[in-house]
């Protein structure tokens, strides 16, 4: 995820010329003449050259080794299989995942497919509170504290992300550390002890985070959760994803417990690891995951939801007062902002790599972003919106994909007197261009990409398998794509001064008509 900077470095050589060796050539200096002798090259120690330190430094030619010092080693370039993701499946039906990376570090972690999607049948905010509460005490471990300083020992560190359909314990550590690793997610996630003092705590955090949400400048949460609330309404992935403040006195242990029991379940986990042997992680799974009865018990809990996600569209609008959110010296303006979603598809399906290069090409970005390759300065949106149109302070295209849906959305925020002309800029141009994969260079995001594609699919496909299906990618495909997403009812979450805002049947009217402009009625009267 480069900026353009090292480069050279990555090719052996330096900016300014010269390796680090250095040519010999000082700035400004004249080069000396050579003399070439016809006495051949001799390796070994020869007469000292003086210098002004008065120290003498042995005669090497650059063709022979220094002597004392010893042999270099270099790295070989070995088979790709040696990298590729190998995936083991344990009695009880725990899949053990694995890419090997250099390095010392590794990550290691257990993905567990549940999230707020999954609590329909529960109280929603579960999966917040379960997030909150990864790496407390444990039936080895005391306390938060006592698992820090068991980590530290091996330079770890830990985190727990819960998002809609999966939530993430992950560890990054010295490689050698694996077995404590192992040992520390396995107590984490099924031996929790959920202790009362614990809970409080967390509902007090939930608490706070719920009341700096609706503070804090940047919308973007807030706009993420009332898109998904307007497209999926009342299901599945429009399902709340954090605690309703109304719910946090209401669960405790015996609702997590209930939870857990249907939903941490071995069939439904993935031990991914990277940066480790294969055979040494599927070895400390069996040691440590493998028959271990969990704290809730072994009773079977309630049936698990399996509802697939139905969209619905409509619009979620929130009236709020946003100029005062950013106090100091420089306040960010008032600002009205209005995100505008369509549905797209599942990342099972074939049409996921189509829409993800149309998410590419729409880009954006903030009108204030700096240029540079990557930056998105080219995309369709930075061109034919924020470059056209001063009062646009923001334009950004997002894509969310899960198991059985997905939604492309365009989040936008303008000064609210001129939040007319900006639902008719939110469509999108069909047009195709080149699309450039980062690669997965981050041993956490690999960690990530591995664990969430093997708890999907069981597999997963290889940057270069990603490459091949990109490349295949033609206009028709996203004309295709762009048509089918069009025919739906659109999803609208706006938040701010609404007062100029357009009816929702005429947002939907514009973006089915031809040129994407807004009815007459919104242009006669400006």
């Amino acid at each position: 995820r480069g900026d353009g900077r090292g480069g050279a470095a990555a090719l052996g050589t330096r900016s300014g010329g010269g390796s680090a060796l250095g040519s010999g050539l000082g700035r400004g200096a004249r080069p000396q003449p050579v003399t070439v002798s016809p006495v051949p090259l001799r390796c070994g120690l020869a007469a000292g050259r003086s210098y002004s330190g008065g120290s003498a430094y042995p005669s090497v030619s650059l063709t022979c080794p220094l002597p004392g010092v010893p042999k270099a080693v270099f790295a070989a370039a070995e088979s790709r299989e040696r990298f590729e993701t190998r995936v083991t499946v344990l009695e009880n039906g725990l899949r053990v995942a694995s890419q090997n990376k250099f390095g010392q570090f590794c990550t290691v972690g257990i993905l567990v497919n549940s999230g707020s999607r999954h609590e329909a049948k529960y109280l929603s905010g579960i999966s917040h509170f379960l997030e909150k509460l990864a790496f407390s005490s444990t039936a080895q471990f005391g306390s938060k504290d006592e698992i820090l300083l068991t980590l530290e020992k091996h330079g770890g560190i830990c985190d727990c992300q819960a998002s809609r359909d999966t939530i993430m314990y992950a560890v990054s550590a010295d490689a050698r550390g694996l077995d404590t690793v192992v040992n520390l997610l396995a107590d984490v996630t099924l031996q929790p002890r959920l202790s009362d003092e614990e809970i409080e705590m967390t509902r007090m955090a939930i608490r706070f985070e719920l009341e700096d949400l609706n503070m804090r400048p940047d919308p973007e949460p807030l706009l993420t959760e009332m898109i998904h609330a307007a497209a999926f309404r009342d299901n599945t992935v429009g399902l709340n994803r954090f605690c309703p403040v109304e719910n946090t006195d209401k669960i405790d242990r015996d609702v997590l417990h209930s939870y857990l029991s249907s939903y941490y379940t071995p069939d439904r986990m993935v031990l991914a690891g990277v940066g480790i042997e294969h055979e040494h992680l599927v070895e400390c799974a069996r040691k440590y995951l493998l028959g271990v009865e969990p704290v809730w018990g072994s009773g079977q809990g309630r049936a698990v939801d399996r509802s697939v996600a139905q969209y619905t569209g409509g619009i979620i609008k929130v009236e709020k007062d946003m100029s005062d959110v950013s106090l100091g010296p420089t306040p960010i303006p008032e600002l009205t902002h209005i995100m505008i979603g369509l549905e797209s598809c599942s990342f099972l399906e074939d049409d996921f790599i189509p829409f993800a290069v149309l998410n590419m090409m729409m880009g954006g970005g903030g009108s204030f972003s700096a240029g540079g390759p990557g930056k998105g300065m080219f995309t369709r949106l930075y061109l034919n919106v924020l470059n056209r149109h001063h009062w646009m302070y923001n334009a950004t295209s997002y894509h969310h994909s899960y198991e059985d849906t997905g939604l492309l959305c365009i989040h936008a925020s303008a000064d609210p007197r001129q939040v007319r002309e900006m639902v008719e800029l939110e469509r999108a141009k069909t047009q195709l261009k080149s699309m450039l994969m980062m690669n997965l260079e981050s041993r956490p995001v690999i960690f990530e990409d591995v664990g969430r594609q093997v708890l999907a699919t069981n597999t997963r496909k290889l940057p270069h398998e990603l490459c091949a299906l990109i490349s295949q990618v033609k206009p028709t495909d996203i004309k295709r794509v762009v048509t089918k997403m069009l025919h739906k009812k659109p999803a609208v979450a706006a938040l701010g001064d609404l007062t100029d805002l357009p009816t929702y049947e005429h947002i939907q009217a514009a973006l089915s008509s031809k040129d994407g402009r807004l009815p007459r009625l919104y242009r006669l009267f400006r």
